[in-house]
């Protein structure tokens, strides 16, 4: 059995080649705005950059730091929206129980806060774009934290082979979920299985719309 430690950091690592819009998700017609904000890009710095994090109203403490998670920023400047897609590891069944219950449907709203540090950062290594200026809801440089409300969620769990076997076999996903093999989910060049690609195009808002002419 994997060391849970080891699995996180192997997670992490993967997740790293990931690419700022979620491999496999199609374009759409309307006007989209992707970035990678869990895991952040490897770095040698001793202090770990901020990121962005969910969160409901008026918590200044219970945060759902997701192992990977993507915002898809929407609206406008005036009315700024995010649909994100997230990524949770679970090590166990009970691991898994505690994260699905960060996303079940609720009467409460959901919020994705993005520090000041993280938007005045580049995209990406190579692109010197500054991703307050990625995201299209910003006039301006930031000098507090962007707090959006989240219109749509979809949310990967991978779980071990073991359990991913039993959990398929006997439960039922809700709209918002997907599941996937931990060994798929940690092999190398994981975004570029297609297989996987195919799961990842299902969660798109545009999904549950006839797509043709």
């Amino acid at each position: 059995m994997v060391p849970l430690r080891s699995l996180d950091h192997l997670v992490r690592r993967r997740l790293q080649q990931w690419p700022q819009r979620p491999p496999g998700l199609n374009k759409q017609p309307v006007r989209e705005a992707w970035l990678r904000c869990r895991p952040g890009d490897p770095s040698n710095s001793p202090i770990p950059p901020a990121q962005p994090f969910l969160k409901f109203p008026g918590s200044n403490r219970m945060r759902t730091l997701p192992d990977g998670l993507w915002l898809n920023f929407g609206g406008t400047p005036d009315e700024p929206f995010a649909d994100i897609f997230a990524i949770e590891a679970c090590g166990s069944l009970q691991n898994l129980l505690d994260k699905r219950s960060r996303f079940a449907p609720s009467t409460r709203s959901l919020l994705a806060v993005c520090p000041v540090s993280w938007l005045m950062a580049p995209v990406m290594p190579g692109d010197p774009t500054p991703r307050w200026k990625a995201t299209r809801v910003l006039r301006g440089e930031p000098i507090v934290p962007l707090v959006l409300p989240v219109r749509d969620i979809r949310v990967m769990y991978a779980l071990k082979q073991r359990q991913y076997k039993g959990f398929a076999e006997c439960q039922l996903p809700q709209p918002h979920e997907y599941f996937v093999p931990m060994e798929t989910l940690v092999a190398e060049d994981a975004h570029e299985n297609p297989a996987l690609r195919e799961l990842v195009s299902r969660a798109s808002v545009r999904s549950n719309f006839y797509q043709g002419t």
